[in-house]
């Protein structure tokens, strides 16, 4: 009887291995986003465009100032960085939302397929994936916010950790398909809840610096990149000291895994997430904060987080 049960369920994964893929599409696409909302930040491209969901009162924006609309300074005024058109800057942010709309004709097709594929079998998962579509539509919502509010530090926080959020259902979906989950000691479990929160209260603290960084290079007009370092504040020293607590908890559950071969891929990519958004953050700190460091921490640091939720749902 066991080993019929097993062949079942062998045969249910096999059946569901076209919808497992689409659930690391949706995925990859949220980490795309995710990229190119580090590459607004790090061109300082987020007031690009000053409205929403149009960007100077334009489904298309205007790709030379000639194309402005007769009331163009009524957007231009909102702008925080210079109160100017700059057509890369409009493009990047454009970008950006249309990755995020994609996204959400993405999500939608997820939310369809599996209402016709397990309305019947597995209810609980388009139950899941109709809550992502909702969330997916609030995170829209909470861009318009961004936006009005001139990039406010807390509406972006906020903004952030949506998007982790989305980018864990599909995850949790992937993991209830496909994985079988793994019996490990309870300290094994502990050290991962310890990962799970130190990496979120690092990305909290991490938009927090992000705020700082904004202020300092406003004010300095963008310039003089090797000044801002300097000038943050305890938030800054916080965030670069606590990323030594993740280092040592990765490398503890790395050294405590090495004995389950299931959890083995995942926690050596665990490890390279932890030493690549270090590595990223040291660059930044001693080198006078290149602007393509700010993405790949940012890129990094999220698949990190999304690392270390799947690690722990493998778990028994």
């Amino acid at each position: 009887m066991l080993e019929k049960d097993k062949q079942l369920k062998k045969d249910k994964m096999s059946g569901s291995s076209a919808f497992v893929r689409y659930s690391w599409f949706v995925l990859i696409w949220v980490f795309l986003v995710i990229a190119a909302g580090g590459i607004v930040r790090m061109t300082q491209s987020g007031m690009g465009c000053p409205d929403w969901p149009r960007c100077f009162g334009m489904w298309v924006p205007p790709t030379d100032v000639s194309q402005l609309p007769t009331d163009f300074e009524k957007y231009l005024s909102k702008q925080d960085i210079d109160h100017s058109f700059n057509v890369y800057h409009t493009w990047i942010e454009y970008i950006n939302r249309l990755l995020g709309a994609i996204l959400g004709i993405f999500i939608f097709i997820y939310f369809v397929w599996s209402i016709i594929k397990y309305r019947v079998t597995e209810k609980w998962i388009p139950i899941l994936i109709g809550g992502l579509v909702l969330l997916t539509g609030f995170q829209g919502w909470m861009g318009k916010l961004v936006v009005d509010a001139n990039l406010s530090v807390v509406k972006i926080t906020i903004h952030m950790l949506i998007a982790l959020l989305i980018a864990a259902i599909p995850l949790y979906i992937i993991r209830r398909i496909r994985y079988e989950k793994v019996m490990v000691p309870s300290y094994v479990k502990q050290a991962a809840w310890v990962l799970i929160g130190a990496v979120l209260i690092q990305i909290v603290l991490g938009t927090q610096v992000r705020e700082e960084v904004d202020i300092i290079s406003k004010n300095l007009s963008y310039q003089q990149r090797d000044l801002w370092i300097g000038a943050l504040g305890i938030p800054f020293y916080i965030h670069r000291s606590f990323s030594w607590l993740i280092l040592i908890v990765s490398g503890y559950l790395w050294f405590k895994s090495k004995d389950f071969t299931e959890l083995r891929l995942l926690m050596n990519f665990i490890m390279i997430c932890t030493i690549v958004a270090m590595l990223a953050g040291i660059v930044m700190n001693y080198l006078d904060m290149p602007a393509i460091a700010q993405p790949v921490h940012l890129v990094v640091g999220s698949m990190l987080f999304i690392g270390a939720i799947f690690f722990k749902l493998r778990l028994e």
